[in-house]
């Protein structure tokens, strides 16, 4: 396992009256992909947050590259070289497509270059520039989602469900927009439930439960295992 690009240690999370996240380690390796799995309702999506700090952690520590993210603003955080993608997309919907790509850039600026990338891997996207991202498609908003994180260079990105409710085409090409950015030396978290795709993009896999981490592992071990899926995640994952 390569070094650690990012570390959860002890922590804890609490939304109103409920815990969360328990006493959550997590190690994400640099440059590869991290699956993070389980079943609905287990802390996945309050884990990413948390990472982003949109939502508070109450104790421990998340360190990035050495650096406390604890105390920092969300837009600090972004700042650091972190891209995220949330399960309900949060694309600006009354924008273009163009709008929207260029409020993920911190200058305002895309490069020409990685803009060709994302029309190569997105090319709906290049056909709707001028329109309103309201207008799009479910599976051209996650392509426009993103594409967003991808508008510019990120150390890590934190990606919530992209598959989730598309159809296999579009399924296809998000997991070859994610295979590029593994290419070129990103470090992704990825939560995702279709276990295709997380056995086909995966590296290394960390399952939850309850709040925290149950399991980690090559995500290869996993998906050649079915008893230990059961184990952990309470059906085999075989048949889907």
């Amino acid at each position: 396992m390569s070094d650690p690009i990012l570390t959860l240690q002890g922590v804890h999370t609490d939304i109103a009256q409920y815990h969360i996240l328990e006493n959550l380690d997590l190690i994400v390796p640099r440059g590869g992909v991290t699956m993070l799995l389980g079943r609905n309702g287990v802390g996945k999506t309050t884990t990413l947050r948390t990472i982003m700090g949109l939502w508070k952690a109450k104790a421990g520590e998340i360190t990035m590259d050495g650096r406390n993210l604890v105390p920092m603003a969300t837009a600090e955080r972004a700042r650091l070289g972190i891209g995220y993608v949330p399960e309900d997309m949060g694309i600006f919907t009354d924008l273009t497509v163009a709008e929207n790509m260029s409020l993920a850039a911190a200058s305002g600026t895309l490069d020409p270059q990685r803009l060709n990338w994302i029309f190569a891997t997105f090319p709906a996207l290049s056909t709707f520039w001028s329109s309103e991202a309201g207008n799009l498609s479910g599976g051209q908003k996650q392509m426009l989602a993103i594409a967003r994180a991808m508008a510019e260079e990120r150390q890590l990105y934190l990606i919530d469900e992209p598959t989730k409710g598309l159809a296999p085409a579009i399924v296809s090409t998000m997991a070859s927009a994610l295979r590029d950015l593994k290419r070129q030396g990103a470090s992704i978290l990825l939560v995702e439930q279709n276990f295709a795709v997380a056995k086909a993009l995966g590296d290394t896999a960390a399952v939850m439960d309850d709040g925290h981490v149950i399991w980690t592992g090559e995500m290869a071990e996993l998906a050649n295992d079915a008893h230990l899926q059961e184990r952990l995640m309470g059906l085999s994952m075989e048949t889907l």
